[in-house]
């Protein structure tokens, strides 16, 4: 979440997903063929980060991200982060990762 003054409030990292690249080069060449973009990475993790439970009748869980924000201290509620554009920030290591060499 990011706040009026610009700082990041991270609400939830606990889950993740796996991305594996395997390589038809010939051994030693070290050429590993990436077929992952930002956009692709992007929807992967919108994915993971949806509700396991699909009766909740929500696209994301708004209202367990307002109990998370609530817990750092921030007064926000679910229609409150209802209406903020969803962002996917990936880590510098990442966006090295999916810039070619």
């Amino acid at each position: 979440m990011r706040l009026e003054d610009g700082r990041h409030v991270l609400l939830h990292a606990e889950r993740g997903f796996t991305v594996t690249a395997r390589s038809t080069a010939a051994p030693g060449n070290g050429a590993v063929p990436l077929h992952e973009t930002q956009g692709s990475l992007t929807q992967q993790v919108l994915i993971v980060v949806l509700p396991d439970d699909e009766e909740s009748g929500e696209d994301h869980p708004w209202s367990w991200l307002a109990e998370l924000a609530q817990a750092r201290g921030l007064e926000v509620t679910a229609d409150d982060l209802r209406g903020l554009p969803y962002e996917v920030v990936f880590t510098d290591a990442v966006s090295r990762w999916l810039t070619p060499g």
